[in-house]
């Protein structure tokens, strides 16, 4: 049984659902050595979330962060934590609904995604910056060739 740690540190980006799947990959290559086992993948932060969806369309991100931006607006007169933004609180309740991990299955040395499935990265920031995530990883080793 492998257990491997990676500390994984995506791009900053602008506010809305991002697709980070192959940037995760991309970072952890010792997923293509595990036969089967899982990954989990954790972000540090509070006003970021992680996600699986629909990894084709990119309409479908953009209609999440139509449906979040409505469903929890920015500069709410309800919030009371505003020392940081009109943003701010709204992101943490965005964060808190969708939830700062994911679990993914690992066969054959890779990610046992479906079809059209993919990881988002929910940035509920106008300027939330670089975000680190605490990859896991643990399976059996592929054998060698």
């Amino acid at each position: 049984m492998t257990w491997i740690q990676r500390q994984v540190t995506l791009q900053p980006r602008e506010r809305g659902f991002h697709l980070v799947t192959r940037e995760v990959v991309e970072a952890v290559p010792e997923i293509g050595a595990i036969s089967v086992g899982v990954a989990h993948l954790f972000i540090r932060h509070t006003s970021a979330s992680l996600t699986l969806n629909e990894n084709v369309s990119r309409d479908v991100r953009v209609d999440f962060e139509t449906w979040f931006s409505r469903a929890v607006p920015d500069g709410a007169p309800f919030f009371t934590h505003t020392l940081e933004g009109d943003d701010d609180m709204p992101a943490h309740v965005k964060a808190a609904l969708l939830g700062s991990a994911v679990t993914i299955p690992v066969a054959d040395g890779r990610l046992a995604l479906g079809t059209w499935q993919g990881v988002y990265l929910g940035e509920h920031r106008h300027r939330g910056g670089a975000r680190t995530l605490t990859v896991t990883l643990c399976g059996q080793e592929r054998p060698a060739p």
